[in-house]
């Protein structure tokens, strides 16, 4: 669907509405004293709904009001951006339905349930061309800029602690409120059976209200490093959770790597003051009310030796602020109250809160099934068109389908519902290959996977690789009952190429060639192969097969890549990056299934200072691997791609067939490498990055 055009500063933003309940008044409340926007459209799953609204808020608008369910609203030509407006679970649904139509969004905090959504809204959006804005209210209040700019000034000198709170009490079947201010009860909120109490609504107070002092904390210590946020390098949690699995209240300690430290606490069944206090080496700020809720927030910073000043701010709507900025942001920048890598960093941290807590939501846990962010089936579309003849794709004799030439490594995955967004995004850019390990996450990783591919119904779609035969128990007895095992984890009923995963010299690469013959004669695999094996066991083990009647190694996965190891990560790992490797794979023209092929992301990370990455530095840092670096990023430069996605097409472009295998852990990562695919390499310039001239 074409995008709707935004002119900017000559005409006001045509603004729908999604949702219809009190989230949408509070926020239509302050539409008159909005500058950018007009109120276009509400839509609502039940268009009754919308239609009661719209007859509240009909004064608020200058013509009529179109009135229907979301996806009449969505696909309106009259409506230039939404504001979701409705339940936890559905913001990223709709969100990525409005990108979809070509809306800009503005989304309701939290931006969505979890990071895996957060990541998945966040790409769509970026990839469509508009805007994505997380409606997290009180960053957009002139008070939050007030204050950052005092940490970043020092006006308490070096902050060292954080105290941020946002909780409520709500009335319930079970619970009534005694003595308590009215701004800390919602005797609204639907009861016990609302809700916030309910599990499959994302119910509890860290999404709720928690998502306010986690986005406090990381902007402040943020601020106090001279960046707009940082990420916790630790966080702990404690709460109490509820017999149906929501967290009633929760508190969290975080640190930050500039030595900030921060505690927060949240609930639904907590009252809290409900302010901020930032602790500094001279002084402290106190935040009264830092969520911008009463008419006029005020502050009050108190240092060492001098008499307390307070400031209090002028009477402007938070909700009114962030619509300006969202409309202003649709002809520029993103908005700088807040970033779509300031959200994605929030969700991530509120998805560490629940873990500490023990909070996995029903449709979040490893054995759900877990749709598409979109709710849409996914469509499997065959790689490189279904030929197999060009950078995108290629066949391997044995299998009767097209092979992805970057291939999703399954090992990187901490739960279903990342692997889900990973594994589908993935999908989406015409991949089709998975490669996983019987030890991988101790098993979890075949689990995961296998799931994955039963909750889609797409096991004839995808190429699945398996391994085993890992040292120490790489035999063939310890192969076969690994195999099976492997395929009771995936269900999958057979792999499509299976490979051993290590070597072990002192067993005749006959034995091994046996075994695996009558697994594939079986029909547990199709073709199968070695990782990490030498080139000379590989001639040995199609030696015997020749000579005995049988099928040999197809498939090769070692270590290569255009940064050549001194060292290798992990015991037992070999490489084909030497010249009688590739002399070799040329002549046979064997398929390498190249693992680690960004080098460990050693041309987007490696730096000579630092060497806190211990096995990055160990395995890589070498002055010719550095001036590959260097010739990697001109051609990064030229090409409009990330140093990274020259490494992999690098791999991509040898005399042998190859193919890329990386493990991204966010869907950023996953579409920058497989751009590589697209990048054109003549011999000359391969020969150049390797250095091989001048």
């Amino acid at each position: 669907m074409p995008m709707t055009e935004y002119e900017g500063d000559t005409a006001p933003l045509r603004l729908a509405v999604v949702g219809s309940g009190n989230m949408a008044r509070r926020f239509l409340k302050q539409l008159p004293d909005s500058e950018r926007c007009e109120l276009r459209a509400i839509g609502d799953r039940d268009p009754a709904s919308a239609r009661v609204l719209a007859d509240e808020v009909a004064h608020l608008c200058a013509g009529e009001l179109l009135c229907g369910t979301e996806d009449e609203v969505l696909s309106s030509d009259q409506v230039d951006a939404v504001y979701i407006a409705t339940v936890h679970t559905t913001h990223a649904e709709i969100a990525v339905r409005a990108i979809a139509a070509g809306k800009h969004v503005l989304c309701e905090k939290p931006l969505t349930v979890n990071h895996a959504q957060a990541m998945a809204a966040v790409d769509a959006a970026q990839h469509a061309g508009v805007r994505l804005v997380e409606a997290m209210m009180f960053r957009f209040h002139p008070q939050m800029a007030a204050v950052r700019e005092l940490v970043r000034a020092g006006a308490i000198g070096d902050v060292h602690h954080i105290d941020a709170g946002f909780s409520f009490l709500v009335p319930t079947e079970r619970h009534e409120p005694t003595i308590v201010t009215a701004d800390l009860v919602i005797p609204d909120a639907g009861g016990h059976e609302g809700r916030l109490f309910d599990p499959n609504l994302a119910g509890g107070g860290i999404l709720d209200v928690g998502c306010y002092p986690v986005s406090m904390a990381r902007a402040i210590a943020g601020a106090a490093a001279g960046v707009d946020f940082l990420e916790p390098v630790e966080l702990t949690g404690h709460g109490t959770v509820s017999d149906d699995g929501i967290d009633q209240w929760a508190i969290a300690h975080l640190r930050f790597d500039n030595g900030v430290t921060a505690s927060l606490r949240t609930g639904v069944w907590m009252v809290d003051n409900n302010t901020v206090q930032i602790v500094g080496s001279r002084g402290t700020i106190e935040m009264l009310d830092p969520w911008a809720l009463s008419p006029s927030p005020r502050i009050v910073v108190r240092r060492i030796g001098q008499v307390p000043e307070e400031q209090t701010f002028p009477a402007s709507g938070a909700y009114a602020l962030q619509m300006d900025a969202f409309a202003a942001s649709i002809v520029g920048p993103e908005p700088e109250a807040i970033s779509n890598a300031d959200s994605l960093g929030n969700a991530a941290a509120l998805d560490r809160w629940r873990e500490a807590i023990g909070v996995r939501y029903p449709f979040e846990r490893d054995d759900a099934a877990i749709g598409t962010v979109s709710s849409l089936p996914l469509r499997v579309p065959v790689p490189g068109g279904g030929t197999g003849e060009d950078a995108r794709a290629a066949r391997i004799e044995g299998l009767d389908k097209p092979l992805a030439r970057i291939v999703m490594g399954c090992d990187h995955q901490p739960d279903l519902r990342t692997a889900s967004a990973l594994f589908d995004h993935y999908v989406t850019l015409g991949g089709n290959v998975f490669d996983t390990a019987h030890f991988y996450l101790d098993g979890q990783a075949e689990r995961q996977l296998g799931r994955w591919i039963a909750n889609r119904g797409i096991r004839d779609d995808v190429v699945v690789i398996g391994k085993g035969a890992h040292t120490p128990d790489c035999n063939p007895e310890a192969l076969t009952r690994q195999l099976h095992e492997s395929l009771d984890r995936q269900g999958t009923g057979h792999l499509d190429i299976y490979m051993l995963h290590r070597d072990n010299e002192d067993v005749p690469a006959g034995e091994f060639v046996d075994v695996l013959n009558e697994h594939a004669d079986a029909g547990l695999i199709r073709v199968f192969g070695g990782s990490n094996w030498s080139v000379r066991r590989v001639a040995e083990a199609n030696d015997w097969a020749r000579a005995h009647g049988k099928r040999g190694f197809t498939v090769l996965s070692n270590y290569f890549g255009l940064a050549e190891p001194f060292d290798l990560p992990w015991p037992g790992c070999l490489d084909a990056c030497d010249a009688g490797s590739r002399r070799w794979l040329t002549e046979q023209q064997m398929p390498l299934f190249a693992w680690s092929a960004r080098s460990r992301n050693f041309f987007t990370r490696a730096d000579p200072a630092d060497r806190s990455d211990e096995l990055l530095a160990r395995c890589f840092y070498h002055p010719e691997n550095f001036e590959r670096k260097r010739r990697a990023e001109k051609l990064a430069h030229d090409h409009g791609v990330s140093p990274s996605a020259i490494a992999m097409a690098y791999v991509l472009h040898q005399p042998f067939p190859t193919f890329a295998m990386y493990g991204p852990k966010t869907l950023a990562e996953s579409r920058d490498g497989f751009r590589a695919a697209e990048v054109a390499l003549t011999p000359e310039q391969v020969a150049w990055l390797h250095g091989d001239t001048p």
